[in-house]
């Protein structure tokens, strides 16, 4: 098993080049399930749950041919419609090949995604969705058995919460269904958005993009003829990367970003006294000398992120002042706080409120990563510690930030990774 070993005190300054989106090539993937002929994906970023997608569709039968970070993936070949255990058991976004899967073939059988270490993330809107759609749905065995051999038919769906990947799921079902599919409280998420687009410009016709009420019209059984796209910038890595300057007082340039979908996250930054120079598809953070202190509520996009909550507490342990931060989306995940607090930071929490008082002086420590998101912060933190700071646990950091290391030394960071025990 990996970590990193970060010395603190870095002197950052730089430019990071932002990679593709993962949370936006999980479902773009899965889309592939829907396609007539193969489909070429630009812009993916080399990380686990990638991988992950794709070694789940090649045992379904799919062939993926990868080219630095280009795949093209054909499911014309997929025999088999489970979903098993062993691959679904690491990345609960393995869900998405549901809705397409059963859409296109009229069963499948996936395995029921398990838990997860940030809070509970049930599955029952997708299912209640399908079921909606005419699909017969049983879950036996620790599997949910799904069958629609008449095919999905079109109809209104409301959820209940806004749920991303379960809006996701059904898109990608109703684009085969017959008829018109609404989908009331949608995810506006940019990920969600993008599908939306590669979807409508490849035969299924979807309208009120990027709003909360989604009319998709389905082809009735018709594969889609999808075009080579390329996955829109990871707004999260761009957050983090911001981040990293502004909590080493640094100026960092990030390129390759769409700044439209950070206006929540460059807010905070304003708000905190940083001032950023924005252009059509970079962002530069100049350096701070006093960081105000911030009120933070996660809620969904456009709100603020909850992918960004960590990043930022980190960021406010070197704020002058009181900071608060309310997690109103996952009732775990605030993980990090025991991690940071053993390199000093001054945190208490409050149920679903954390309190950060600084600014601290913080020092390196052994520290674990518990979930992706916690894991940057970690990073973030020992940036600026005293001494030296071991990150356990990193194969979190991979599944969601790809080439890290080599950026972080880009911009004047040192750090190894190294292997456990040696």
């Amino acid at each position: 098993m990996d970590y990193l070993k970060i010395k603190g005190k870095a002197n950052l300054n730089g430019t990071i080049k932002i990679s593709g989106a993962k949370n936006a090539s999980l479902p773009l993937i899965a889309m592939t399930i829907l396609a007539k002929e193969s489909v070429t994906i630009k812009n993916l970023p080399a990380v686990a749950d990638i991988k992950t997608l794709l070694k789940l569709l090649t045992n379904l039968g799919a062939k993926c041919i990868f080219h630095d970070d280009k795949v093209t993936v054909d499911t014309s070949t997929i025999k088999e419609t489970k979903a098993t255990y062993d691959i679904v058991k690491t990345m609960r976004a393995s869900i998405l090949v549901l809705g397409p899967i059963l859409a296109r073939f009229g069963h499948c059988e996936v395995s029921l995604p398990g838990g997860c270490a940030i809070g509970q993330r049930p599955i029952d809107l997708h299912l209640k969705a399908l079921e909606q759609m005419g699909a017969d749905i049983t879950i036996k065995a620790g599997y949910i058995e799904a069958r629609a051999p008449q095919g999905l038919k079109g109809c209104e769906i409301i959820f209940d919460k806004i749920t991303v990947t379960g809006t996701a799921n059904i898109i990608m079902a109703a684009a085969l269904a017959e008829g018109e599919t609404t989908i009331i409280n949608a995810a506006r998420e940019p990920e969600v958005v993008q599908l939306c687009e590669v979807i409508n410009a490849s035969g299924a016709q979807i309208d009120g993009i990027g709003t909360a009420v989604l009319k998709i019209h389905g082809t009735a059984g018709k594969l889609l003829d999808i075009d080579e796209f390329s996955i829109i910038p990871d707004r999260i890595e761009a957050g983090t990367y911001l981040c990293a300057g502004a909590i080493t007082n640094a100026t960092i340039t990030i390129t390759d970003v769409q700044p439209k979908h950070l206006d929540a996250v460059i807010a905070k930054f304003e708000e905190m006294g940083f001032e950023l120079t924005i252009t059509k598809d970079t962002i530069t953070i100049h350096p701070n000398e006093t960081i105000k202190p911030v009120k933070i509520v996660t809620q969904e996009y456009p709100a603020f992120p909850t992918d960004m909550q960590a990043q930022f507490m980190a960021l406010a342990t070197q704020a002058d002042g009181v900071s608060i931060i309310e997690e109103r989306l996952f009732e775990n995940r605030f993980m990090h706080v025991s991690e940071l607090q053993r390199m000093g930071a001054d945190i208490s929490l409050n149920g679903h409120t954390a309190t950060i008082n600084g600014k601290a002086a913080l020092s390196g420590a052994d520290v674990m990563a518990t979930d992706l998101r916690a894991s940057s912060a970690l990073v973030l933190a020992a940036l600026i510690a005293e001494g030296e700071t071991n990150v356990h646990r990193i194969y979190h950091l991979d599944r969601g930030y790809d080439s890290l290391e080599k950026k972080l030394k880009a911009v004047g960071v040192e750090v190894q990774r190294l292997k456990e025990g040696l």
